[in-house]
């Protein structure tokens, strides 16, 4: 189309008008020509593709559906099978309940049975009481009328007795009472005093033999003690020395030992305080060597110390060993061994520990030996019996129990354990022997200046005692003689007559060993006199 424009364009020569008419028109024919062309071969492609799609489309669809069916069936059949197996599940669960249902059923029908049966055992039962009860009541309305008529009879008999003694029922009664009474105590009061006269006839004098000779042979040493406190110097310019630079040898020296030392104004004296016996020896011993030596320094002080706590190791075994082979007890553990060294540097109430279980030990022996008892059990029970005094500062409880809880550690026999236990009067003792050693450690604490105790203590002691005699009827005046080892009681004699003075001097001493704590015993000694007085005019 270009071209032919281009062609007419270019000619020279004149083109008609119906020419220009004609171009557009044939050019808009072509042009639709064109489109018409390019629509229809467009619609002939679209309906061709369309076709085949269309076709795959009802290809997968009928796949689908059979996949479908084939999935429906399977389910289907799935479904089945778990509702038979739900179902054969829950015919098994009821089969078992209904088996479980039936046992319960069978139990609960024996229950009901042996019920019954109990029942119509205590219907019969109850039958045969209410027999019983109405034979009771029929026999109590006997024995009511019986006794009314014997109660009428008792008041018409106490009407004449009154009648003719002239005396009531009561009166009656408190005269016979009283002279039963007053029948009884002089018999009492009779049979008490042939008792003791029997006792000190027969047992009196056998014991004060075998006490006697027990405390003759014995014959040791006086036992009164008291641990050293204090250490003397060779003057006041030793205290300087003591305390040292800035007070570094006072440090190191209580560092080293665990005792405290106080230097105050008393002129050469230095004051050691610690609850171990053992450690303030061990402080006296190193200041004494620390004087005697002249050189005083943290150095040789700690190596002072250790030289004298290797000394007091062996001191304190050989000791023990002495103790057990004075008294011959032998085969003790080590540690026993130890422990009854450490006794040498305690005291109680100023009396040696060591010294005093070694007598207990002699005593008892002796008094075992007069009896023909076990003697080796005696005395070992007797060396051992304060044992736990040597470490009662560092384990709680009482030194009986310290002492039986060591015994048992160290493979003690369970009679000395008993022993030790028991000679306090805190557990019962088992044996004879045990007995014995209570008797003998009384004995060793009980004579005099074997042990002091405070002046407080002491006073209040005899003031108890005068006070405990002088709360019983009749007493006149009591006085407290001997250091309270003997109370001495003078009595009314209008109101306390010579056999009643027995039983008031048996209920004081009752009275005092259940109030008092005392070494030893106290004598009770009941004073009754009668004075006539006159007057010559």
């Amino acid at each position: 189309m270009q071209q032919l424009l281009s062609f007419f364009l270019a000619s020279n020569t004149s083109i008609p008008s119906w020419i220009w008419i004609v171009i557009p028109v044939v050019a808009v024919v072509c042009i639709g020509g064109g489109f018409a062309i390019g629509f229809c071969v467009y619609r002939s492609y679209r309906n061709k593709k369309v076709g085949t799609t269309q076709a795959q489309a009802d290809s997968i669809l009928d796949y689908a559906r059979e996949e479908a069916k084939l999935l429906k069936k399977e389910a289907i059949q799935e479904a089945k099978e778990e509702s038979q197996r739900i179902k054969n599940e829950h015919e098994r669960q009821f089969r078992d309940r209904n088996s479980e249902l039936q046992k319960q059923e069978n139990r609960m029908n024996q229950k009901e049975e042996a019920l019954d049966k109990k029942e119509e055992m205590l219907l019969k039962k109850l039958d045969q009481i209410d027999v019983q009860q109405k034979q009771l009541i029929a026999q109590q309305g006997d024995l009511t009328k019986r006794q009314q008529e014997l109660d009428k009879s008792e008041q018409k008999i106490q009407q004449e007795l009154e009648r003719v003694a002239g005396l009531s029922k009561d009166e009656a009664k408190q005269i016979l009472v009283d002279a039963m009474v007053s029948d009884a105590r002089k018999d009492a009061a009779g049979i008490v005093r042939k008792i003791e006269a029997e006792a000190r006839a027969n047992g009196e004098q056998k014991a004060r033999e075998i006490v006697a000779t027990a405390i003759q042979r014995c014959a040791s040493d006086q036992v009164s003690e008291t641990t050293v406190t204090t250490v003397p110097l060779p003057n006041d310019e030793m205290k300087g020395r003591l305390i040292g630079r800035e007070g570094r040898n006072i440090r190191a020296l209580e560092n080293a030992t665990g005792v405290e030392l106080i230097i105050d104004d008393t002129p050469e004296v230095v004051i050691l305080s610690g609850f171990d016996p053992v450690r303030r020896q061990i402080a006296r011993i190193t200041i004494e060597k620390l004087i005697s030596d002249g050189r005083i320094h943290p150095a040789r002080i700690e190596e002072m110390v250790e030289k004298v706590k290797r000394d007091m190791d062996i001191t304190i075994k050989d000791e023990g060993e002495a103790a057990s082979f004075d008294t011959g007890v032998f085969g003790l553990h080590p540690e026993i061994i130890k422990l009854l060294g450490r006794l040498k540097f305690r005291t109680s109430y100023g009396q040696n520990v060591l010294k005093h279980s070694v007598e207990v030990s002699y005593i008892a022996g002796i008094i075992a030996s007069e009896l023909g008892l076990d003697v080796a059990l005696a005395k070992r029970g007797a060396l051992l019996h304060d044992i736990g005094k040597a470490v009662d500062q560092e384990v709680e409880g009482t030194h009986m129990q310290i002492g039986a809880d060591l015994a048992k550690k160290y493979k003690e026999s369970k009679e000395v354990v008993n022993c030790i236990a028991s000679h306090h009067g805190d557990v019962e003792p088992m044996t004879v022997e045990a007995v014995i050693v209570a008797a003998a450690d009384a004995i060793s604490g009980a004579r005099p200046g074997a042990r002091r105790e405070s002046l407080e203590n002491y006073v209040k002691r005899l003031e108890k005692l005068e006070e405990i005699a002088n709360s019983f009827k009749g007493v006149q005046k009591s006085y407290a003689v001997q250091a309270g080892r003997e109370i001495r009681i003078i009595v009314k004699p209008e109101e306390v007559n010579d056999e009643t003075t027995v039983l008031l001097a048996n209920d004081i001493a009752r009275r005092i060993e259940s109030e008092l704590e005392y070494p030893g015993q106290i004598k009770v000694n009941v004073i009754r006199e009668t004075r006539s007085i006159d007057y010559a005019k």
